[in-house]
């Protein structure tokens, strides 16, 4: 029997302070931001149950027109809390926790890419949205990408991506000028497992250009603060989340971003982003696409949207009300 809307489970829809059980003190006070989680008294958390009987939670602020975020391999909607506040005011910003991955259940199935984006047209169909706007940051763009696989783009308005390779694996047979545009950086899956598992620098250099060493650094207060609040709010499971890297390093998404992308597609990286490459390589062939680089001195790196959530908001938000 097919699952609509109406078979998942209800929603339970409370704030964010009483789900967590806590207020949150931001360790930076920022002019214009909350100082303490209450003090974004908008922000709830709801959850709902997929068809596989996995428990999710999604965070939700704002009014207007949807737009949903979906987080990269760890990430969770507590990282999202200095977006969700700016964009919150113009409108319903939700963020979706995926399974193994902050508040949603711990599950050892469905670990795969493609049930990734079943449970957000799932998300989609529960909370009854004809079309949304639609953002994916690191894996999240790779979530996307296979909805649109498998669903079409009916239900998008507006796409974003956020520095995400096409193809994490190289395959043998690719040219150097392949791997490039593709942004394979390994190949084999191992060597992605392997790299993910190193401990990350300590006192890493500001002009350290590696994914982790540009995670640990601290030098932007809104990364400072919505780290701080996801490291006291999420407990992380490594085993769990590992279950899904290995079938997201194998795939290769070169297909649907060069023939499946029909809407206005925004596209952010930055040059201290080793995946650059790949985004310009994706800008060229999806139509209607639009490029964001952003300076090294605009944190420019993996994490630009929560680095530099000001620009990133401001400059979403110019492509969202665009034509």
């Amino acid at each position: 029997m097919a699952t609509t809307a109406a078979t998942l489970a209800p929603a339970r829809a409370e704030p964010a302070i009483s789900v967590l059980g806590a207020d949150f003190v931001f360790p930076n006070k920022i002019q214009g931001f909350p100082s303490r989680l209450s003090e974004f008294s908008e922000l709830q958390i709801h959850h709902f149950t997929t068809n596989d009987g996995v428990k999710l939670a999604y965070w939700e602020a704002g009014h207007g027109e949807p737009l949903i975020f979906v987080p990269g391999w760890s990430g969770n909607g507590a990282e999202y809390v200095n977006v969700m506040f700016l964009l919150a005011k113009n409108h319903r910003v939700i963020v979706l926790d995926p399974r193994n991955q902050g508040l949603s259940q711990k599950v050892a199935y469905g670990t795969r890419i493609a049930r990734l984006a079943m449970d957000l047209k799932q998300l989609v169909d529960h909370l009854g949205v004809e079309r949304a706007d639609l953002c994916g940051w690191s894996m999240g763009a790779a979530v996307i990408w296979s909805y649109i696989d498998l669903f079409g783009t009916k239900s998008i308005r507006k796409l974003c991506f956020v520095d995400e390779p096409i193809a994490i694996v190289g395959h043998p047979d690719w040219s150097a000028q392949e791997r490039s545009e593709a942004g394979a950086m390994a190949s084999a899956p191992d060597q992605v497992l392997a790299a993910l598992n190193q401990p990350p620098p300590a006192a890493p250099r500001a002009d350290d250009t590696s994914l982790l060493a540009r995670f640990m650094l601290r030098d932007s207060p809104w990364f400072a603060n919505s780290e701080a609040f996801a490291q006291q709010v999420i407990r992380n499971d490594p085993k769990a989340m590992a279950l899904v890297l290995w079938d997201h390093a194998n795939n290769d998404w070169r297909d649907v971003v060069r023939a499946k992308i029909d809407r206005p597609t925004a596209i952010f990286t930055g040059e201290f982003s080793a995946n650059a490459p790949s985004q310009r390589w994706a800008h060229s062939v999806i139509p209607k696409a639009e490029l964001h680089v952003y300076g090294k001195s605009e944190q420019g790196d993996h994490f630009l949207m929560f680095k530099n959530p000001v620009k990133f908001a401001r400059d979403l938000e110019v492509f969202l009300g665009g034509n």
